[in-house]
């Protein structure tokens, strides 16, 4: 595989764009090796590449359905999306897979045509210009900054909750400092190596899926067999109707929709470390999403169905806490194993959603768009350790800084995640039939699924971001219920990020300029029609 160096080369403004920062003679879809200038080419020569063929694609599909958190954003969102949408909360859930799976198709076509691990970062700065490419690259990184610490928080309190400490897990003291710890060993397992990440995802959401299919099957069957502890109700297939509860429940349960979709294209942002690097991540975050519908759908169904509607919506409020007390109702003393399953849950996906953060700071860091001591790359273990370590930091001063506001202003940030996510989402979409534009009346199937699949998912996730934007407006509406500068926290602090990420990029621009010179380009007609390999197959025979 054709690997990045530090130092590696802005490409010149010409059609199409080579492959940015690319070491020269190694990737003949680069463009010509002379546009380099020779200096930094043996410069960047010298610098260690991340590590090419580390994992393959069943571990990129683990880690994309890790960096979601099926337990935990199913123990997140399940009360509220019933008390929006009743019995029809599994149509909700049904409905919220339809945007993310145009969004992953636009993943797995871009990915074809350039393996970066920057992504969205990379790909939108081809197909729209440095500056849409900036801010999207940024949002990615923002994201991780915002999760990470309530990630950790949530894998030591259930974690304790499992062990039957629950005196430890009321003790705030104690229960930071172990999620400091937790994040800092999670930072360490993914700057060590790709490899050794993939196997312990493997282990988590081995245990994960267990714990949860165990805890589907008893609520279940406990439902039909009538011996329920509380007010349920049998299954039918008109729960997976999304209009059943009418539009304004539609539209709330989009919104935590996004959320618990959210993260399966941490598959594609290590594209240049898997196997068949040109489509192998693509297709294993199409297949993260359809995994996690059917997860979801599953569990949605057992829930509603044993817990029924009344219960769900009056413990709505309590978040992850809702799924504790059904643990018990359901599973009695085995309680732990759902408890467990939302530790592990919250544990894989904080090691997980490190991952596009740091990646995406390396791919912006080489391509001159960040300061250029974040493309460092471990020269043992061949990660990103600088931005690796970087990111973990803001993260754990986030978490501690919001923690000193109050318990409620850590929900109302991860409640602005909607926004960055929506916004990234969409710019992806969008950027996919920009970039293909000369191609999408080839066929159908470009027309379908380059073209019009990926715009009309980037026009839905637009669409919630302005009514996540209404909603937020709103004090009222947030974890806290007050009031910063007349709008809700989460609000506020979407818009502090979008103009913190305005003057880090106007400052970037005026300190180095090399980014901004980049110019838009097409796909390479090339790479589109020929069958493809991936970038280590297709690199030059010594």
């Amino acid at each position: 595989m054709a690997h990045h160096g530090s130092d590696g080369v802005p490409p010149e403004p010409r059609e199409p764009a080579p492959e940015p920062g690319a070491r020269a003679v190694t990737d003949p879809a680069a463009g010509d090796p002379a546009a380099g200038d020779s200096a930094a080419g043996d410069s960047a020569a010298a610098e260690p590449g991340l590590k090419a063929n580390a994992i393959g694609f069943l571990d990129a599909l683990v880690i994309g359905l890790n960096s979601t958190s099926p337990a935990y954003s199913l123990a997140a969102v399940i009360g509220p999306i019933v008390a929006l949408a009743g019995i029809y909360a599994p149509g909700v859930m049904l409905a919220s897979f339809v945007p993310m799976l145009l969004i992953a198709a636009a993943f797995y076509y871009l990915n074809k045509v350039d393996q970066d691990c920057g992504t969205t970062f990379s790909w939108v700065t081809r197909a729209m210009g440095p500056w849409a490419g900036w801010l999207g690259g940024w949002a990615i990184a923002m994201t991780g900054v915002l999760v990470i610490g309530s990630l950790a928080d949530v894998a030591v309190h259930f974690g304790l909750l499992a062990a039957g400490l629950d005196s430890w897990a009321a003790n705030e003291a104690l229960r930071q400092t172990l999620t400091v710890v937790v994040i800092l060993a999670m930072t360490a397992v993914c700057v060590i190596g790709t490899e050794m990440s993939a196997r312990l995802q493997d282990v988590l959401i081995l245990a994960q899926v267990f714990f949860l299919l165990a805890f589907a099957v008893v609520a279940l069957y406990r439902v039909y067999a009538g011996t329920s502890s509380l007010d349920g109700t049998r299954p039918a297939l008109e729960w997976l109707n999304p209009f059943g509860a009418g539009g304004a429940a539609l539209t709330g349960g989009l919104l935590l929709g996004v959320f618990i979709y959210w993260g399966w294209e941490s598959a594609v942002n290590l594209t240049e470390e898997v196997e068949n690097s040109a489509t192998a991540p693509g297709k294993a975050g199409i297949w993260s999403t359809v995994v996690l519908l059917v997860t979801y759908l599953s569990v949605g169904f057992a829930v509603v169905g044993y817990a029924g509607t009344e219960f769900l919506a009056e413990n709505a409020g309590e978040e992850e806490a809702v799924f504790a007390v059904l643990a018990h109702e359901v599973m009695g003393g085995w309680d732990w194993m759902v408890l467990l399953a939302v530790c592990t849950s919250a544990l894989a996906s904080t090691q997980t959603t490190i991952i596009p953060a740091s990646r995406t700071a390396l791919s912006m860091a080489r391509r001159h768009a960040l300061p250029p001591k974040l493309s460092h790359i471990h020269p043992r273990f061949r990660t990103p350790d600088v931005s690796t370590w970087w990111v973990a930091g803001i993260a754990i001063a986030w978490y501690l800084a919001v923690n000193q506001i109050s318990e409620n202003a850590l929900l109302d940030s991860l409640t602005a995640l909607s926004l960055l996510i929506s916004f990234y989402y969409a710019l992806t979409g969008l950027a996919c039939a920009v970039y293909y534009r000369r191609h999408l009346l080839e066929s159908m199937h470009n027309f379908l699924l380059i073209g019009l699949g990926p715009v009309l998912g980037a026009g839905l996730l637009a669409w919630l971001l302005v009514q996540s934007v209404d909603d937020m407006s709103n004090p009222e509406n947030s974890a806290s219920g007050v009031s910063w500068f007349g709008l809700g926290p989460p609000l506020v602090i979407g818009i502090g990020i979008a103009v913190v990420g305005v003057l880090v990029m106007c400052f970037w621009r005026i300190r180095d300029g090399r980014f901004w010179q980049e110019r838009r380009g097409v796909a390479d007609p090339a790479l589109v029609h020929a069958p493809k390999k991936s970038r280590s197959e297709a690199a030059p025979k010594p």
